[in-house]
């Protein structure tokens, strides 16, 4: 599949469809919408609250669209980095009790725990960019 490279309206609405489409064919082989992680012994959960955060951001940025088709090898062998408290104010990470940065080559992984659950929880993947901060996060 061609990704579309340009940064016009076009080109990003074209990578958010070619996201949604992997997401809704990667949980129809995933049923259970989780994979277990080496480095942090436990199963990182896939969402909708992870979706839609990867919709809102990862379109805008060619490398972190194609980062998304290696969604299950990311998940099971991105390494431990960083761990710090949830960002203060975010609404979407004041469901966790700690965000964990992760790394799959030059991918990063963040992953917030769920505390009262008990889960893992996928919040964002990046394509690399040397640029690009994850959302919510200070590094």
């Amino acid at each position: 599949m061609e990704i579309p490279r340009g940064n016009s309206r076009e080109d990003i609405k074209a990578r958010r469809i070619i996201i949604k489409d992997y997401y809704a064919k990667w949980i129809s082989e995933h049923q259970d919408k989780m994979v277990w992680n080496k480095s942090l012994e436990a199963f990182i959960h896939v969402k909708n609250t992870s979706i839609n955060e990867i919709l809102g951001h990862a379109p805008k940025s060619v490398e972190a669209t194609a980062a998304q088709f290696h969604l299950t090898k990311i998940l099971s062998d991105a390494r431990l980095v960083d761990q710090w408290p949830p960002k203060h104010g975010d609404k979407n990470q004041k469901v966790f009790s700690k965000v964990f940065l992760l790394k799959w080559r030059q991918c990063r992984l963040l992953v917030g725990f769920q505390k009262s659950k008990g889960e893992y929880v996928l919040y964002y993947i990046s394509g690399g960019q040397k640029k690009e901060k994850p959302p919510g996060s200070d590094f």
